[in-house]
């Protein structure tokens, strides 16, 4: 099944490429993601905890950067899991652009993804599939625009007031920046507020509206 899904970085495109870029540092972003081993620069193995509907799956798999263009800011991503109970296993192919948006940048993210084994059978409706993926980016464009927030250098210190201190002297003692603190992995999705979500979109096509992003 193939779905679309985009958020937004409050970042200029400059700058928000190489933060997508950085995946050691935005993997924490991810609801339920964990790094676990960097294999190469465009190689990397992890875990992630999703639940479709009331069933919570944990996969384990790779994921490999399979084409970069950092003048256009697009890439393509091929993922593999399999569920850690034997239940089943996913794979994807995602595509991401990067364009400038009124908020920063935009990120345009297309999914081609695979279910096998029973794990394709609590994803059967694409609407929880999607509804899923929705909620996801949402999360983790929220947990990323808060690190971000946190990450940010402190505002430049006034100038020196007419009290006998020389510029110099204020120059030569800068304040220090504390390190930014290490993201927390963000928790997995809740399998009632995702069911909310379905059951919302699916009232709103009944009736003609738009599914909210």
């Amino acid at each position: 099944m193939e779905f679309d899904n985009s958020f937004e970085v409050p970042l200029p495109p400059a700058d928000a490429w190489p933060l997508l870029m950085d995946i050691p540092r935005i993997a924490p972003c991810m609801p339920g993601a964990e790094l676990t081993e960097i294999v190469d620069d465009k190689t990397y193995r992890g875990k992630v905890s999703v639940r479709l509907g009331p069933v919570a799956l944990a996969f384990a798999g790779t994921v490999i950067f399979e084409h970069i263009d950092h003048t256009g800011r697009t890439a393509r991503v091929r993922a593999q899991g399999n569920d850690a109970k034997g239940r089943g296993a996913a794979q994807a192919t995602a595509t991401f652009r990067l364009e400038p948006s009124a908020a920063g940048s935009k990120v345009l993210v297309h999914t081609d993804l695979t279910l096998s084994g029973a794990v394709a059978q609590y994803g059967r409706g694409v609407g929880m599939i999607q509804a899923t993926a929705s909620a996801l980016m949402g999360q983790f464009a929220n947990n990323l625009k808060a690190q971000l927030a946190r990450t940010e250098p402190p505002p430049a210190p006034a100038a020196a007031q007419q009290s006998g201190e020389t510029p110099t002297t204020v120059a030569s003692q800068p304040a220090p920046v504390p390190p930014a603190p290490a993201p927390a992995p963000a928790k997995p999705i809740s399998g009632l507020s995702l069911m909310a979500k379905v059951l919302w979109n699916a009232i709103l096509r009944l009736f003609g509206g738009r599914p909210g992003a």
